[in-house]
């Protein structure tokens, strides 16, 4: 086994920002602690900022795109995924208007992925129907 390495990095949970320290051994996340030094936090962590970040090396996390044919969930590049995405947003849009579309943001995400989904909600799609998790 290699020596742990620490690395400071912002916890990508929530949109809050609090400052962690991964202790990475083996490449592998082995253990989390507050940074004492981040002026968000100064060292506390919630229970999953400290303690869900077992999903990072999960055996079963998806690792490429699924796209949905012939009834089955089949694995596909991300270009043919993008592709879908955009060509059946599109088709919504024009078909229903823009107001037949809806996006859900996610609390775990930060606050600069959450501006840019609102951002594409609005301006891209043309919808204020966004809503998310965050405040519960």
């Amino acid at each position: 086994m290699g020596e742990p390495n620490f690395v400071k990095t912002i916890c990508g949970y929530c949109g809050t920002g609090c400052g962690l320290i991964l202790e990475v051994q083996d490449n592998k996340i082995i253990k989390i602690r507050g940074d004492k030094e981040a002026p968000v936090n100064k060292g506390q962590t919630c229970v999953k900022g400290a303690f869900a970040y077992e999903y990072v090396h999960a055996q079963n996390r998806l690792t490429t795109p699924l796209i949905k044919k012939a009834g089955k969930l089949v694995e596909t590049t991300w270009e043919e995924a993008y592709r879908f995405i955009a060509d059946n947003l599109s088709r919504i849009k024009s078909d229903w208007g823009p107001n037949a579309i809806s996006m859900f943001a996610c609390a775990r995400s930060t606050n600069e992925s959450n501006y840019v989904t609102q951002k594409f909600m609005r301006a891209v799609i043309g919808s204020n129907n966004i809503d998310g998790c965050n405040r519960t």
